[in-house]
């Protein structure tokens, strides 16, 4: 059973146990001024209605993967799913606003199934659905997504964007001490490893919470990694090889080898690693959460997605806003090695520019008078509103 099969279950047992139990309770005593669910809940807005309590649907996802899942009917009735063929750099013609760039390769992973592929039909199904909300709230920032929130606002026009989330709530936030809610107990030594780096000399590398390796794909991004010679932070976790038992362990020549130049931890403090001066790039599953915190401190990134929105976000990292390459589909020693040097090395002024730029860009719409700093203001003051 993979992922999105898994996901499927959670949400369907979900919706049958909450729906019932949520409804009583936006019925009850003391009443309810809104609902703020994550959008991926569906079953919110049966349980809203005639309850008179307006929906917000707040989506963890990036707006340019949203999007992509909101065009999927229409994609399946123009007859671009299921995909036609074996070329998987087909341009996709069917997602307005990404003509052009947008390939089917470029899609969330669950477009290659059938069209009939019950995780496939209740994502799109599930994200229409944001039509019947009140609002939408996305972490993300008018400056970095504003061409696709336009096509959204086609269809939701009353759309909070809050981004990056992280960022934001650290700009607002009174008290100087940090709080982590990793799933992962973190460990905190790479952080004085990464002290004795030169700035700028060290790949940071995480597949994030979900992704999973074969002992095949391990093998070659270690030999990428050491064919680049330069110095890398691995987030290897212990469930990261996709079948346990002796014979998918980490080689312990990989690690034995890696100290020279490497340093592996089961679980890193991301945004402290990301924000250290000695870190000059991140190979990267392109999850929005690390994408978001890779931007926020300026980091170039080598794209390795591996699920759903990934696919999406690597593409706009790559041709749209040039922050880092994209190598999807693949997983070769040598690419990896290219990709990283190109990143680090050969046009490492480039994505320095632009990196920068964004990053600037995403600091100054948390801050007061910003985008997002004011878009959340908004969303605080009509919750009130809704409460008078």
């Amino acid at each position: 059973m993979d992922t999105g099969e898994k996901l499927t279950i959670m949400f369907d047992s979900l919706a049958k146990v909450s729906g019932p139990l949520l409804r009583d309770m936006l019925l009850g005593s003391p009443p309810v001024a809104c609902l703020i669910a994550d959008g991926i809940n569906g079953f919110t807005i049966d349980a809203a209605e005639g309850t008179g309590v307006p929906v917000f649907f707040f989506r963890t996802i990036s707006a340019c993967a949203f999007w992509a899942y909101f065009c999927i009917p229409e994609l399946i009735s123009s007859g671009e799913l299921p995909f036609q063929g074996t070329d998987m750099d087909k341009q996709i013609v069917g997602v307005k606003g990404m003509e052009g760039f947008l390939r089917q390769r470029d899609l969330p992973s669950f477009c290659r199934s059938d069209v009939n592929d019950k995780t496939l039909q209740q994502v799109a199904s599930i994200t229409r659905q944001t039509k019947d909300s009140h609002a939408l709230i996305l972490n993300t920032f008018d400056e970095l997504e504003g061409p696709i929130l336009s096509e959204i606002r086609n269809y939701c026009p009353n759309i909070y964007t809050i981004g990056p989330l992280h960022a934001h709530l650290k700009s607002r936030s009174t008290s100087k001490s940090t709080s982590s809610n990793n799933l992962f107990e973190e460990d905190k030594t790479c952080i004085g490893w990464l002290d004795q780096q030169a700035p700028k000399s060290v790949l940071y590398v995480s597949f994030g919470s979900l992704a999973t390796l074969t002992r095949e794909q391990l093998i070659e991004f270690w030999h990428g990694l050491v064919n680049s010679e330069k110095r890398f932070l691995w987030v290897i976790r212990e469930d990261l090889l996709l079948n346990h038992g002796e014979d998918n362990k980490v080689p312990n020549e990989l690690k034995d080898v890696t100290k020279e130049r490497g340093y592996i931890v089961g679980w890193a403090p991301q945004e402290e690693v990301l924000s250290h001066p000695a870190i000059g790039g991140f190979l990267t599953h392109n999850g929005w959460n690390s994408t978001l915190e890779s931007i926020v401190e300026g980091v170039p990134m080598v794209s390795w997605p591996f699920y759903a929105d990934q696919q999406t976000n690597s593409r706009f990292v790559d041709v749209v806003w040039k922050l880092g390459l994209d190598m999807k589909d693949t997983c070769n020693r040598t690419i990896i090695e290219r990709m990283i040097k190109e990143v680090m090395d050969f046009k490492n002024e480039e994505f320095t520019n632009s990196t920068n730029h964004m990053a600037k860009l995403a600091r100054e719409c948390v801050s007061k008078g910003g985008s997002s700093y004011g878009n959340l203001d908004r969303l605080i003051k009509d919750i009130k509103t809704m409460r008078a």
